[in-house]
């Protein structure tokens, strides 16, 4: 019996167990992964945080090296071994939770192995990267190549000299098209033209205004309305300009796909043999390669 199982091993789940051990609370941490770092081993090679590392450090350790400079993903990896290390957190790797039910009062979480545990509450911290958003797109079950969600790409090297269509405009979108642009010919199909935010004003990170007009914690949402998800793209490595060159372009989002392709608006229709298309937003489309 645990007075709290939290589930997932990622940042937040190491957050909640500073706390839960800062006030000597009994707790078990249970990550469906190999080590506490949650999803991060799994995330593209190039991402760094759009957040400065002075602005992403969990509770009672701040994140090494220069304040304002921008952690990559390898550098998160480590901080967060080294998080779970220093604190001695109690987790248990290669645990996957099958389900939760409330009995009496009391929590049970079975894992797929079996295995019953018990506490008086529960936290879930497992985020959203095992459970991918796929859009369906008209025309989608004719064509005829790979889909492969964006969650599976690493890097540019399957792409190169390759013809891509990004979609989405949001920061994952940006920033994979972006590097794609350098060794392809990328295209961005989004249904808003891409909105940026400088991450620097004034001299000052994005976050640090944020935290200066206290908007960080604004009340929302606001007179019981829901507050729209952002899509504001933080411009983390000259996106703007970018762009503005054509790398990669911004084209309307295509109406649907076909066996070989995709199709434009009034009916114009575009053949991706020997190409890719890269859902930002959730998928990758991989078509005919020799």
């Amino acid at each position: 019996m645990y007075k709290t199982i939290v589930i997932g091993g990622g940042q937040a789940g190491l957050a909640a167990g500073y706390y839960l051990k800062k006030y000597g609370l009994s707790f078990l941490i249970l990550e469906v992964g190999p080590e506490p770092v949650g999803s991060w081993l799994h995330y593209y090679d190039s991402l760094k945080l759009f957040s400065s590392a002075k602005y992403s450090s969990l509770p009672g350790f701040p994140f090494p090296g220069g304040s304002n400079r921008y952690p990559s993903r390898d550098e998160v990896i480590s901080y967060l071994r080294e998080y779970a290390s220093k604190y001695n957190m109690p987790v248990k790797t290669n645990t996957r939770v099958e389900k939760v039910e409330k009995f009496n009062g009391r929590f049970q979480v079975t894992t797929t192995s079996g295995e019953i545990l018990e506490a008086e509450s529960v936290i879930s911290a497992t985020g959203s990267f095992h459970r991918p958003y796929l859009p369906d797109i008209p025309g989608l079950a004719e064509f005829r190549g790979e889909v492969i969600h964006s969650s599976v790409y690493r890097n540019t090297m399957p792409y190169q000299g390759q013809r891509v269509i990004v979609v989405g405009s949001g920061n994952s979108a940006v920033q994979i098209g972006v590097e794609l642009s350098e060794v392809s010919t990328t295209t961005l199909a989004v249904r808003t033209q891409v909105k940026l935010l400088p991450q620097v004003k004034l001299g000052r990170d994005l976050h640090f205004w944020l935290i200066a007009t206290g908007l960080d914690k604004f009340p929302f949402p606001l007179f019981g309305r829901p507050v729209p998800e952002p899509t504001t793209v933080i411009d983390s490595a000259g996106f703007k300009q970018l762009l503005e060159s054509g790398k990669p372009n911004q084209r309307p989002m295509f109406t649907s796909l076909y066996e070989e392709g995709v199709v434009w608006g009034m009916g114009k229709k575009r053949t991706l043999m020997q190409s890719f298309l890269l859902l930002g937003f959730g998928l990758i489309y991989l078509s005919y390669r020799n």
